[in-house]
């Protein structure tokens, strides 16, 4: 069987040559104990018009400290580059009762930590009048609930209101802003609508609340030359971000970027993805031991015990491997006393 974005993209193909049983696209996914049971070969797509949403309420996670909750679908950007729209569908969001439903139900079986995810997560509430901040300050009320992670979010949906949260304890001291990359002919280039000025002033407000930043950026996008890169790498030396998501650019049939001519190379997209991912281990080191430095409490989710030691991640999104006898396991931990080591921290409890 065969489902996901793929289904839009290369589904009917796969079919057609006998690959596969069947085919069914995003709208379908919730009836898969009945096609689980069918016969005979079967090939359902999606009808992006309808804008499915899920309605599966989910009870647990099992083996996962942290529950992920889907909040919206769909997206409405079209950047050049992406095939998502034409895939998962314009946005659209869930009903704020309902998430609150879900989450409430998670938190009284023990769950303590939700991570809001979507398509585009921050577009959440355009669609109902409503926006992702306000969802926040309703689900902070919940029960148990004692941290919540943002998947994702674009520079220009961050507005004043949600601003006003970064204040708040129950908010992760780490947001992932989608850049994309760090000058403005490629944003540009790629239909972006954030540039990189008030990309700047925006996570240096961020910044000065003591918040790890993480992005994701596209190298060997089309018209990425030499000098561009180099200035854009210029531009992330001096941005505040501890964490990254970088890529090289990957050409999806039918989107505006697949037509550009002016390619990068394999090999020099390679480098300059080893280049970002260097800069920013740096970063992020510097990061952790101005923490250790202001004597700032890391708060962590145990996560899995392995070979002796236990996996948490603190409230800056980076790991912290802990020795300890105790049963630590999904349970939050405050810790004073660590030690700084090359990709993550160490600490005995």
């Amino acid at each position: 069987l065969f489902t996901g974005c793929g289904v839009k993209t290369q589904g009917k193909e796969l079919f057609e040559k006998g690959f596969l049983k069947g085919v069914f696209g995003h709208d379908n996914k919730e009836k898969i104990n009945a096609l689980l049971q069918e016969k005979k070969r079967f090939f359902i797509d999606d009808n992006l018009e309808n804008k499915h949403l899920d309605t599966t309420m989910v009870s647990e996670f099992v083996g996962k400290t942290r529950a992920f909750i889907k909040i919206q679908e769909g997206c409405d950007f079209d950047c050049n580059y992406c095939i998502i729209p034409s895939v998962r569908g314009r946005a659209r969001s869930f009903e704020e009762r309902k998430i609150l439903e879900q989450v409430g139900l998670l938190c009284s079986k023990g769950v303590q930590e939700v991570v809001l995810t979507g398509t585009n997560v921050g577009s959440y509430g355009k669609d109902r009048g409503s926006n992702i901040a306000r969802l926040i300050k309703k689900l902070s009320q919940i029960a148990g609930l004692k941290r919540i992670r943002i998947g994702s979010l674009e520079p220009n949906q961050i507005n004043d209101e949600f601003l006003e949260l970064l204040e708040e304890d129950f908010l992760e001291k780490h947001l992932h802003i989608a850049l994309q990359h760090s000058h403005d002919f490629m944003l540009e280039r790629m239909n972006r609508r954030n540039r990189t000025k008030s990309d700047r002033e925006l996570l240096e407000i961020i910044a000065s609340k003591n918040f790890a930043i993480g992005t994701d950026f596209i190298v060997g996008h089309p018209g990425e030359s030499g000098s561009v890169f180099e200035k854009a790498f210029k531009n992330l030396e001096s941005l505040p971000l501890t964490h990254i998501h970088p890529f090289i650019y990957s050409k999806r049939k039918d989107t505006p970027s697949s037509l550009m001519t002016d390619s990068v190379s394999l090999e020099d997209s390679k480098k300059r993805l080893n280049a970002i991912k260097d800069l920013i281990l740096h970063k992020n080191k510097a990061f952790r031991q101005l923490q250790l430095k202001l004597n700032t409490p890391l708060k962590a989710l145990v996560e899995a015990q392995k070979d002796g030691e236990f996996k948490a991640l603190d409230q800056f999104f980076n790991p912290i491997k802990i020795k300890s006898d105790k049963p630590l396991r999904a349970s939050f931990l405050e810790i004073r006393d660590y030690e700084i080591k090359e990709r993550e921290n160490h600490a005995v409890f």
